[in-house]
């Protein structure tokens, strides 16, 4: 895969500024204004939000009609029905829900979708279902913006209908490009990214949308607010897991989600930690989205997520931990079979001389359908290209696409929209499901409307700041931690240093695929570990072409040597047997 390295060059005057009025370190104010982060009161509210700085939900398009509805049901004794969806964002939003309506003494149940049975979003066989049970009103979580359909099926059956969603609103799109948006008939639409609502941040997942319906449901109640601010703790879960961008209220979301969780009084979270050897650990974004956050997951993909939510929601500390073990074990099937898949598939596109597409559409039946967009996204980052993973339905093929930020997958399956059955998502995602004999035509179509240039395919490396390695210290680490938490729309500072002498190496791990360096500082006899996890190959094929292979098999058998890297890197903290030392973590290197 092709890399491009950019040093980020911003304005000095503006980080100078920032620095002085906010008094925070000029590194600091310059990795706000790398991340786009330049005005006075979004810097303020990027460093020190919290509560108080939460908007205003009633400033939501449909808020008050929502509320007004579930108040009423609330206080009348219907049955409502919390129709969630079977991701990690649906099964936090569905526990929010759930325990928001618990509080407030509501008639009510939840539904998770079966992903094989009934697929994403609301079923009009499932709504008939719940209408023959008595159900008089339907509260959509994380769904329900593109269920024209089954909305109008229960409208026919006179139940009301209240959607809380934040996928991008379906359109239709004239010859001259034109695009027509269109919602659902629901009695309310509750999407921060429809085009006549005002509410100032549309980046919130499904979770945060349910937490500020929750919000606004206690006010009306008179349910004490600090009360709704326990709910943050499954907020910050999906928050993070449906990568969005971890910016103004998202942050806030996930920092104060994180206070919580590391406290955490939930029998759930408490059993999850525990099966997963985080009890008594400092709990991070990264162990939201890698570690607690795919285990949440597996159920919907592997079982049901019921069981996910049932976890969440149990008051009974034997069923969670029985329940916690059941996750974890799920986790580590879906884990073996994401492994298989991946290699089957990379397998089949060097084969099928693939990997130079604009666009990869593989269509493999043997790929479980439930980790088909982890396959995805995973083929897209090792080519750096748009990708969808096809596999076997329950009715037709269905599959999920990844995309980078150059290309707005969603748009461009909607221009495929008369090859497509089901489809929805947002610019980087999307679920499709398509006919078996339309997936050639769909991916000749993709290909055809394709305008990525070489350029686009080229991976940007986006560099924070050239570091010497002398200047690195705990207190700079420090500095840099207020940043946290990491993710999208945030990601963790990257430095960069040319001509670093190495003069140690080795190969850990149990594949000896962990490479480990030794770094000499310049004008100093001392010297800095770096470690890397993933660039072993990369560095290998490197050294070869530079020194030839005999030189790195007398490398790797003595470990020493004396040669000159150019590394990405951010600096860390190894702490080992009681002891301290500055390491850091090698992003990509060049000989």
């Amino acid at each position: 895969m092709k890399e491009k390295w950019l040093l980020k060059v911003r304005n000095k005057e503006r980080i100078k500024e920032l620095s002085e009025k906010l008094k925070i370190s000029e590194l600091l104010a310059k990795l706000l204004v790398n991340r786009e982060i330049d005005g006075l009161e979004q810097a303020r509210r990027f460093i020190y939000g919290d509560y108080n700085d939460f908007y205003d939900e009633y400033l939501m398009k449909d808020m008050d009609k929502g509320i007004y509805i579930i108040k009423n049901a609330i206080l009348e004794g219907k049955k409502i029905v919390i129709y969630g969806d079977y991701d990690c964002d649906g099964v936090s939003s569905t526990t929010i829900l759930y325990k928001a309506l618990k509080r407030c003494g509501a008639n009510f149940k939840y539904h998770i979708p079966n992903r094989e049975s009934e697929g994403y979003g609301m079923n009009s066989d499932r709504i008939r279902s719940l209408k023959n049970e008595g159900t008089e009103v339907i509260l959509t979580c994380d769904n329900g913006i593109a269920a024209f359909e089954q909305v109008n099926v229960a409208k026919e059956l006179g139940m009301q209908v209240v959607i809380t969603d934040h996928h991008d609103i379906p359109f239709i799109e004239d010859e001259e490009g034109n695009k027509e948006y269109k919602l659902p008939q629901a009695d309310a639409v509750i999407n921060p990214k429809r085009k006549d609502c005002n509410y100032p941040f549309d980046k919130l997942c499904g979770a945060g949308i349910a937490f500020k319906f929750s919000k606004c449901l206690y006010s009306e109640l008179n349910i004490p607010l600090e009360e709704s601010y326990e709910l943050l703790e499954f907020c910050a879960i999906a928050t993070v897991c449906d990568v969005v961008d971890l910016i103004d209220e998202n942050r806030i979301i996930v920092r104060k989600g994180l206070q919580i969780l590391n406290d955490s009084n939930t029998p759930g979270i408490k059993a999850l930690k525990k099966q997963i050897g985080l009890e008594n650990k400092k709990i991070s974004s990264y162990h939201l989205g890698f570690v607690i956050g795919p285990c949440i997951n597996a159920t919907g993909r592997l079982e049901t997520a019921d069981l996910s939510v049932e976890l969440l929601i149990t008051e009974d500390e034997s069923r969670a931990e029985e329940l916690a073990k059941m996750l974890f074990e799920l986790n580590q099937r879906r884990q073996e079979l994401t492994i298989e898949s991946l290699e089957s598939i990379v397998e089949y596109i060097e084969r099928n001389n693939m990997q130079n597409d604009r666009v990869l559409l593989v269509y493999n039946k043997d790929v479980h359908e439930s980790i088909a967009g982890i396959v995805a996204g995973k083929i897209k980052e090792k080519y750096n290209t748009p990708c969808i993973v096809m596999t076997s339905g329950h009715e037709m093929p269905k599959g999920s696409a990844r995309s980078i930020e150059e290309y707005n997958i969603f748009e461009e399956l909607s221009k495929c929209k008369h090859l497509l059955g089901k489809f929805g998502g947002h610019p980087m995602a999307a679920g499709l499901s398509v006919k078996e004999e339309n997936i050639p035509k769909l991916r000749r179509l993709l290909l055809e409307n394709c305008t990525l240039t070489e350029e686009d395919l080229t991976q940007k490396i986006k560099i924070d700041a050239q570091m010497p390695l002398n200047n690195l210290s705990e207190g700079l680490i420090k500095e840099i931690e207020k940043l946290e938490p990491f993710g999208k729309g945030n990601p963790s500072p990257l430095f960069a240093e040319k001509s670093v002498k190495v003069t140690r190496l080795w190969l850990m791990g149990k594949e000896k695929s962990i490479l480990k360096l030794r770094c000499k500082l310049k004008n100093s006899y001392m010297c800095i570990d770096a470690i890397s996890f993933d660039k072993f190959n990369d560095f290998r094929e490197q050294f070869i072409c530079k020194y030839g292979e005999e030189r790195f098999l007398e490398v790797v058998d003595t470990s020493y040597c004396d040669f000159d890297l150019d590394l990405i890197f951010s600096p860390s903290i190894n702490e080992f047997n009681g002891e301290r030392k500055i390491q850091i973590i090698i992003k990509n290197l060049r000989i």
